[in-house]
């Protein structure tokens, strides 16, 4: 009796990785079929999958294109910054504040080293490990209601901007080092410190997507709006 939902919970996650790597893009059309090859499960979970992240606005559906992965515009790059704020910033002081701290020790060695050596990791490990930072600074926020909001904001930044372009290596860099003055707050139980460190991060975050966006976009002229 509890195989179907296992398996709906673990299409789903599944597909959510998917997103979240930059394996799907925004002009792929997804199919049930490819899907439950690709994955290794059957079409009934993979179509509840599908709906899942229909609702909550991460996939939509098309009468002649199909299920593809929702375009971001402007407007919907701001109106999601503006909740990262808010969210992120309160877990950077939650989890200085009260957080186990210790458990960032192994990211900001990561993140150390590379830094320290350059070459010796790749820009898409680099991005990697910048992801699970922010994933890891919400958990130790210890406040399961943040961290139950933040998912669906992280997996609607999968598709289109996990890993920019080969040009945009040199940003992964400075994400990275951004990423190490907040862990240095965090453990350093600094709450408001880590906020703000937080924040400005994501700040600039928001303008590199948006000129990455603008680039292929055809709204350049509403660049103001976000300024």
């Amino acid at each position: 009796m509890t195989t179907e939902p296992l398996n709906k919970d673990l299409a789903y996650h599944s597909l959510v990785d998917l997103i979240v790597r930059g394996e799907i893009d925004e002009s792929e059309t997804l199919s049930e079929r490819s899907l439950s090859e690709r994955l290794g499960f059957g079409r009934t979970p993979i179509r509840e999958a599908i709906k899942d992240l229909v609702r909550e606005g991460v996939l939509e559906s098309h009468p002649v294109r199909g299920t593809v992965l929702k375009a971001l515009d402007l407007t919907d790059l701001q109106d999601l910054y503006e909740i990262r704020f808010a969210i992120e910033g309160l877990a950077a002081f939650l989890a200085a504040e009260r957080g186990p701290v210790e458990e960032l020790h192994p990211i900001r060695d990561l993140l150390t080293a590379a830094l320290s050596q350059p070459g010796s990791v790749s820009a898409e490990e680099i991005h990697a490990v910048g992801v699970e930072c922010h994933y890891v600074i919400v958990r130790l926020s210890g406040n399961a209601r943040l961290v139950e909001m933040y998912r669906p904001f992280r997996i609607r930044f999968g598709g289109p901007f996990v890993l920019t372009p080969q040009s945009s290596s040199d940003r992964i860099l400075e994400a990275a080092r951004e990423h190490l003055d907040i862990i240095s707050a965090v453990i350093g139980r600094q709450p408001e410190e880590a906020r703000n460190l937080m924040c400005n991060h994501l700040r600039v975050g928001l303008e590199h997507r948006t000129n990455l966006l603008l680039k292929r976009s055809r709204y350049p002229q509403v660049v103001s709006t976000i300024r």
